[in-house]
């Protein structure tokens, strides 16, 4: 989220993980709907009855910013890590969430792009920015 407010409000961040340290995320909507899909499925397609692993999508600070770059040309990244770096190198970076898509066909809808292009048009407007 903070590199959303940074690239809205500075145009640059200073990121506190290395480039390529990527980190599995997901957009709230995505999260949402699968919540809501889950519970609709019918009760033969919900063959785990604990939990399921759900997957967004997964991205490096590098990418990240090339990404807002698409939308802002201006913005700028750097890299500084610091001791998070070393309690995000212990974290998975990616979800194997292949029992949900067999089960009852999840898919996230957003992609780094599209979550890009709408927490910076959300952002905009919560900031009253034009």
């Amino acid at each position: 989220m903070e590199i959303y407010y940074k690239a809205l409000e500075e145009s640059k961040y200073t990121s506190f993980l290395s480039e390529h340290r990527a980190l599995p995320m997901m957009y709230m909507e995505d999260a949402i709907r699968a919540t809501i899909e889950l519970t609709e499925a019918p009760a033969d397609q919900v063959k785990v009855r604990s939990s399921y692993n759900l997957a967004g999508i997964s991205f490096d600070p590098a990418t990240i910013g090339a990404s807002i770059q698409k939308v802002m040309p201006e913005f700028e990244l750097d890299f500084a890590p610091d001791f998070r770096e070393e309690i995000a190198a212990s974290w998975p970076e990616s979800i194997d969430d292949s029992a949900a898509q067999a089960d009852w066909n999840w898919t996230p809808k957003y992609d780094l792009d599209t979550m890009t292009e709408a927490m910076l048009s959300n952002l905009k407007t919560k900031l009253q920015l034009s």
